[in-house]
């Protein structure tokens, strides 16, 4: 089997304040590129929508564009960036650093699937 589909024409959409979500479905893949526009912080722009106190949600993912702080519920916090491969577990805050919007690219699935979706879907 092969599957291929652009990526500059999602499957879906997903709007929050200060950014976005575009996903592509594919057979065991859910890829997302996310947006997020300076002032972004998940604990404001996402959990209202997600009902959760913080981001439940595994990322693999790659940094195209703009910096993003990640505190993990524990305490351990780091900073993202430009060409920067990246896991985070869940149970974590993230905010925009700067005034530069940051692009994600998201591999694993759990973002395209979930994120940014109330838990009655």
């Amino acid at each position: 089997m092969i599957e291929a589909k652009m990526v500059d024409k999602p499957d879906e959409r997903r709007d929050f304040p200060r950014g976005h979500l575009e996903a592509v479905h594919l057979t065991g893949l859910d890829f997302a590129v996310g947006t997020f526009e300076p002032g972004w912080r998940w604990s404001e722009s996402v959990a209202p929508i997600a009902g959760t106190k913080s981001c439940q949600i595994r990322h693999n993912g790659y940094v195209v564009e703009g910096h993003m702080r990640v505190r993990m519920d524990d305490g351990e916090e780091a900073e993202i960036g430009p060409g920067e491969a990246f896991v985070v577990t869940p149970g974590h805050d993230a905010w925009v650093v700067g005034d530069e919007q940051v692009v994600v690219y998201d591999f694993a699935g759990g973002m395209a699937q979930e994120y940014a979706k109330s838990p009655e879907g």
